[in-house]
């Protein structure tokens, strides 16, 4: 296994692939969830049953799941393109209007009469998650709007230069809408990054690169991964299994390993100082690992930007994103340290 800093992606590099953000463009085709924040204090347990009383001061609204993948893009800079679907209810205005606020173009967005927005409620308490509860809808949908998804695809593919297949199981993505994506996007030369859920892994077959967690890649694998040898039988596994061209698995505190097709093994550690919330942080990284391959960056050099992004999202409260500034910061300041080892 190889770790990172000079022999994979030296700091200057780094900030040139940064600074590539903002001629690179992505689409993000996925399930769209509009993530919801109960923010508030906890000073006593209710006399009714073993809870915490949550005394509450405000609530907000982010774009989550597959607008998250996209509010993260935006935020690093690049150009994004959306497509999913959303409800005809106050939620899915809610969506369209926080993109649209941030000039983000909601022409894939598809208004569906029969299907709720995707709603993930959090109560956040002295920066902690106490509970969260979801309200959707997980049926498959109807193929003419699949269709109409295709169609969006197959209309601006050639305009972008990478895709995102953001899977969160809410009933968007199918078999039929991955193989018809992946063939699109290859007949144009266009990557494919999707950041999988467990039980779809047989749609992503042929994809360009895929992003499971720790437990998504044992489930995946059928390899309970507990030590560095069942880690690479699992990555081994994974590549073998999709044909695609690279794997990263997500590790929390371990970092992250990268497995790619010509039998290349990067191993990562965290960068992460203090983890507060973990929520959306895989967002982060198949939006910033799709932004760094549109920017010519390769799949060690992707992964070693996503990793600082993802260590700096887990240090906010909150569906949170990250800055081109903040990327910047944190690169150098690692490239200090290593400097500072050297003397």
């Amino acid at each position: 296994m190889e770790i990172w800093l000079k022999s994979i992606l030296k700091y200057k590099r780094g900030i040139a692939i940064l600074n590539n953000f903002k001629k690179a463009s992505v689409l993000v085709i996925g399930d769209l969830v509009m993530d919801h924040f109960i923010w508030g204090k906890v000073r006593r347990i209710s006399p009714e049953a073993p809870v915490p009383v949550v005394e509450v001061n405000s609530e907000s609204l982010m774009l989550g799941g597959a607008a998250n993948v996209v509010n993260n893009i935006h935020s690093l800079g690049g150009k994004v393109l959306v497509c999913g679907i959303v409800g005809k209810d106050d939620m899915g205005k809610n969506l369209v209007h926080e993109l649209r606020l941030k000039g983000i173009l909601s022409d894939g967005v598809i208004v569906d009469e029969n299907r709720p927005t995707s709603v993930k409620t959090r109560v956040i308490a002295h920066s902690q998650q106490v509970v969260r509860f979801d309200r959707e809808k997980k049926d498959k949908i109807h193929v003419d709007t699949m269709k109409l998804i295709i169609d969006y695809a197959k209309e601006k593919i050639s305009s972008v230069d990478t895709v995102v297949i953001s899977d969160y199981a809410k009933g968007i993505i199918s078999e039929e809408l991955v193989e018809e994506v992946i063939t699109i996007a290859k007949g144009k030369g266009k990557p494919v990054a999707i950041d999988p859920k467990v039980s779809h892994f047989d749609y992503y077959k042929y994809a360009t690169i895929v992003t499971p967690n720790n437990d998504e890649a044992s489930q995946a694998s059928d390899v309970d991964i507990v030590s560095d040898s069942s880690l690479l039988r699992a990555g081994e596994v994974l590549l073998n299994k999709l044909g695609s061209d690279a794997v990263l698995i997500t590790r929390g505190e371990h970092g992250m390993s990268l497995f790619e097709n010509n039998g290349s093994i990067t191993h990562i550690p965290t960068v992460a100082k203090e983890v507060y919330d973990v929520s959306g942080a895989g967002d982060t990284v198949i939006g910033t690992v799709a932004l760094a391959i549109a920017s010519s960056a390769s799949f060690k050099e992707a992964a070693v930007i996503s990793n600082f992004a993802a260590g700096i999202v887990v240090g906010k409260v909150g569906t949170a994103t990250v800055v081109p500034e903040e990327l910047k910061g944190a690169m150098e300041a690692e490239t200090s340290k290593e400097k500072r080892k050297q003397k």
